[in-house]
């Protein structure tokens, strides 16, 4: 993430805050698509080309805006229960993704650069300070956790593409060439299986 520039020869009244806030208001309503320096600009009741006082480029726009947005976690102090702690981190992650849902297609695809990002990685290495596990199994961890909870917030986010992908599965296996297919399918859905999901590939990674 590039430093702000300085604030010699700026209109009143603008801000890389107020940018970046701007910019997560479109991406929130239009997908990541909306987002350009004209349509931010439009939010603002400006012109597009304010903006690059403040950001220079769309890429370093949408580092900002993952980077505030991760200021929505809430990171108290480790409780001693590493697990629960991460698992913890996970589900408000995908919280964090339901009210922003762009943001999981970011973080699948670049890393959170920022101080809130920062942060968010301190914390998590915070609560394994006392784990046995290498440095970089703690770090696959954590790729592995902004991963998971990201693809299945996409998921859930696509619910048409789910139910298509279902409905296929349920016409393929009735079909009867795939019985294993077939029992699996019949088999009614019990609660949330995020929580148990984590726990299982944390405890795998992190023993």
């Amino acid at each position: 993430m590039r430093p702000e520039k300085s604030g010699v020869g700026r209109p009143a009244g603008r801000s890389r805050a107020e940018i970046t806030e701007a910019a997560v208001r479109v991406a929130d309503r239009d997908g990541l698509a909306g987002v350009s320096m004209r349509h931010v600009a439009a939010e603002l009741g400006t012109g597009a080309g304010s903006l690059y006082r403040y950001v220079e480029t769309r890429d370093d726009l949408l580092d900002l805006m993952a980077d505030h947005v991760y200021a929505e976690y809430d990171l108290p102090s480790p409780s001693g229960d590493w697990l629960s702690d991460l698992v913890d981190m996970g589900l408000q992650a995908r919280e964090i993704y339901r009210r922003h849902p762009w943001l999981a297609e970011l973080v699948l695809t670049r890393p959170v650069v920022g101080p809130n990002g920062v942060d968010v990685t301190e914390h998590f290495l915070a609560v394994l300070a006392d784990h046995s596990a290498p440095d970089g199994d703690k770090l696959v961890a954590l790729a592995m956790l902004n991963a998971i909870v990201a693809a299945a917030a996409r998921s859930e986010a696509s619910p048409v593409d789910a139910l298509r992908s279902a409905r296929y599965v349920a016409h393929v296996a009735a079909q009867g060439k795939h019985p294993h297919l077939a029992a699996l399918s019949g088999k009614p859905e019990i609660g949330d299986p995020l929580p148990e999901a984590l726990k299982r590939i944390l405890s795998g990674l992190l023993g």
